[in-house]
């Protein structure tokens, strides 16, 4: 991984760039055209247009004119869509993000879109969401989940939360909804005090009008969400597709296709007939806290 981002030098993949790279893929194809065809409209390498097409390098305006002309795509409102997606992906990459001094968390690209987004749906099966995460509970979970040993590193991983959960805050809050499994409330990550404190902090930002918290009973019985965790992401901009993060045992995968975010909205939705009111949610939060 590290020898990767080594050639990759300082260039990042991004969904928008992705999303734009994909679009002049499939118009060069549809032009029956090659790299090296394309490339010499530009004067310049196979190679770029390669990293082009998979979103590895910002797009510069003329390119992307002269990519569509060549590619025999004339409608201007079209290509000023496609202008508007280099654009927008341009002075994302510009920001100066607060992500940007972690640069070896794993979730480093997420904690960009994240930044970015405007609405977050997250639903869990086993842990709190991170953006309701209390600091000892985040500690809890790097010790005991993460096996982290080092104090530092530990710290980090606070930090890194207390600085997502800014966005629940602010002139332009990011707005949550959260929905978890009654397993989540009784998991006593940290033990009997982190737990309990954490449980009173759920109910404090459940209050919170940028934040929707709901809990799917026991009781619910089985339904499609118990296949594992998932974020869906979503954005501003109406040219930016929704984005699905899910749990994987090596990681965090990212779907970014339009048909796996409206499979994930499927689930979702689904997961919500079956979970309580928020109001009975937080009648069961109060019930657990006063259990242990």
């Amino acid at each position: 991984m590290a020898r990767d981002r080594a050639a990759l030098g300082n260039r990042v993949s991004t969904v928008l760039a992705r999303r734009l790279g994909g679009e002049l893929l499939r118009l060069r194809t549809a032009a029956g055209l090659t790299q090296p065809q394309a490339a010499d409209a530009l004067s310049a390498t196979a190679a770029k247009i390669a990293k082009m097409e998979r979103g590895w390098v910002p797009f510069r305006d003329p390119d992307v004119r002269a990519l569509c002309a060549l590619y025999g795509l004339s409608d201007q409102k079209a290509v000023d869509a496609l202008l508007e997606v280099a654009k927008l992906d341009r002075e994302r990459r510009k920001a100066s993000g607060w992500w940007k001094r972690y640069p070896d968390v794993a979730i480093a690209e997420y904690l960009a879109m994240e930044d970015a987004a405007v609405r977050i749906r997250t639903w869990q099966v086993a842990l709190v969401p991170g953006l309701l995460h209390t600091p000892e509970y985040t500690a809890a979970l790097a010790r005991d989940q993460a096996m982290i040993d080092d104090p530092d590193e530990i710290q980090q991983c606070v930090e890194v939360k207390q600085n997502r959960q800014r966005r629940l805050h602010g002139e332009t809050p990011l707005n949550v909804w959260a929905v978890v499994w009654e397993s989540v409330l009784r998991q006593r990550v940290g033990g009997v005090d982190v737990m309990r404190r954490q449980l009173e902090h759920l109910l404090r930002v459940s209050h919170y009008p940028n934040v929707s918290f709901q809990v799917v009973p026991f009781s619910a019985g089985g339904f499609p969400g118990m296949i594992g965790p998932f974020n869906i992401v979503t954005f501003a901009e109406p040219t930016a597709l929704d984005v699905v993060y899910a749990d994987n045992p090596s990681g965090m995968i990212c779907l970014e296709s339009e048909s796996g975010a409206l499979a994930h909205d499927k689930i979702f939705d689904r997961t919500v007939r079956l979970a309580l009111s928020e109001r009975d949610s937080r009648d069961l939060v109060e019930r657990i806290h006063k259990e242990i």
